[in-house]
């Protein structure tokens, strides 16, 4: 048997761990923190045209202050759809109509809306530990295969060591990621 076809491909595990880590802070870059950011409104999805369009794809967004989001909606008959998406999108923020620009003052945070931008955060680190224990869950599945094909009993306890020690490594990440960001949230 030759010995490439039992190497379990540990970078394949870490860049999809990477991805879950990596979609995690896209995640956390929507979560409010009482300041302004053009990240928060990627989530929010507008009826443009007959069909659900990227906010970002039908005006231009701003941030001209730090509590201050301003969106140039490109096509004047999209206003009303995109104020009433982010109305409808659960940010909590006001739109203010300007002609074809929308305004969103982003108001300060309450405490009672701290912990729940925090519990929101938890759900989302959970997504992602998830995501990364089935890369694992993938790995270890790999190399069982192998030792079906022949690995020793040692090589393989040296895989699952590995791929262990990488999860475990991203779990961490995980973790740190989640601590930043409910102390971001808390942060008044």
């Amino acid at each position: 048997m030759a010995e490439d076809e039992l190497d379990i491909d540990l970078d394949d595990l870490a860049r999809r761990m990477d991805g879950a880590l990596a979609a995690l802070r896209t995640e956390f870059a929507s979560l409010r923190t009482g300041r302004a950011s053009a990240s928060m409104l990627e989530p929010v999805m507008v009826d443009a045209y007959g069909q659900m369009t990227p906010i970002n794809q039908v005006g231009t967004i701003n941030v001209p202050e730090p509590r201050m989001v301003t969106i140039n909606v490109w096509d004047r008959g999209l206003v009303g759809k995109v104020e009433k998406a982010i109305r409808d999108s659960g940010l909590g923020i006001n739109p203010q109509l300007n002609g074809t620009i929308i305004m969103l003052p982003i108001p300060e945070l309450n405490e009672e809306r701290r912990r729940e931008l925090t519990k929101v955060a938890a759900q989302y680190a959970e997504h992602a530990r998830v995501s990364v224990r089935n890369v694992r869950r993938d790995g270890m599945d790999q190399i069982k295969k192998a030792k079906a094909k022949g690995m020793s009993e040692d090589d393989v306890k040296l895989w699952e060591d590995e791929v262990q020690e990488l999860t475990n490594a991203h779990i961490a990440k995980v973790d740190a990621t989640l601590e930043t960001k409910q102390a971001e949230i808390m942060q008044v």
